[in-house]
């Protein structure tokens, strides 16, 4: 018995509930085809009880919804559309039955509210400590890295930065008001899925990722990979700088920034300009 659900009442849970799931018949699942012409592009996450988050300020349906986001925007950022995931839990032996199949619920309800099937998955109790693994698929007409940048290029992000670190601080400081925004950032992130494709579809912008590790971090990340120098905006805060977890879009372009917004339909921040 694990969290007080069995490995059998699971996988009929996920059966009956996920897109997908009745498909779900035997050792291996079929990956999604790429579209011809097409890049077939895979993520995987690991959340870690105790690391990247507490069960006793995590809701678990939105937790639920933060794992999915998280790889669904890894995925994003590539310029991929998703097309499916397999899941992995380790499921301690605290873990409560109401607690799971709300998880669980949640989990398949965004699926299927974003179109998208379970692969597959697996199991495995352990003695504590939740663990949530994802792996999500997508295909993309143009994959749209991190190594792409070119000298003279302006760096942009898709929204604010700083929320989620501020929302962890209250957090760690004893609030639980889901309705503030910033504690709402970082327990139920939203992403801007979709914008990663139509980047991908504009010649002029070369490079992109998701930022997750803060993003002082990810511009040192991409400045690397494309061989460049990155000089950061020098009006950006502390907590633009430091803090995790945004799920934004940071992308790299020649386009002026009015000419920019002006094709994607939505506002956009500099953070930053390529350099040789």
């Amino acid at each position: 018995i694990m969290g007080f659900l069995s490995e059998l009442e699971i996988l009929a849970f996920i059966r009956a509930r996920f897109p997908g799931g009745e498909a779900l018949t035997d050792d291996c699942g079929a990956l999604p085809a790429a579209p011809p012409g097409q890049t077939l592009l895979a993520t995987t996450d690991l959340m870690e009880e105790g690391t990247h988050f507490r069960r006793d300020w995590h809701p678990p349906a939105m937790l639920a919804r933060k794992l999915l986001a998280v790889n669904l925007s890894d995925l994003d950022a590539s310029g991929a559309v998703p097309a499916g995931f397999t899941l992995t839990l380790a499921l301690p032996r605290d873990l409560d039955r109401a607690w799971l199949e709300t998880f669980l619920g949640a989990l398949a309800e965004t699926a299927a509210a974003a179109g998208l099937p379970v692969l597959g998955g697996d199991t495995v109790g352990r003695a504590e400590g939740l663990g949530l693994g994802m792996t999500a698929f997508g295909h993309a007409a143009r994959w749209l890295k991190r190594d792409g940048l070119r000298p003279g290029d302006t760096l942009f992000v898709d929204q604010p930065l700083g929320a989620s670190l501020r929302g962890l601080r209250k957090l760690k400081a004893g609030s639980r008001d889901l309705a503030d925004p910033d504690i709402a950032a970082h327990l139920d992130p939203k992403p801007n899925l979709g914008l990663g494709p139509k980047l991908a579809a504009m010649g002029e912008v070369h490079a992109c990722l998701d930022l997750s590790d803060g993003l002082s971090r990810d511009l040192r990340s991409m400045a690397q990979a494309s061989g460049l120098s990155i000089e950061a905006d020098a009006g950006l805060g502390k907590d633009a700088l430091r803090g995790g977890e945004d799920y934004a879009r940071c992308f790299g372009s020649s386009l002026p920034q009015a000419e920019l917004e002006a094709r994607l339909g939505l506002p956009s921040s500099v953070v930053g300009r390529a350099i040789s």
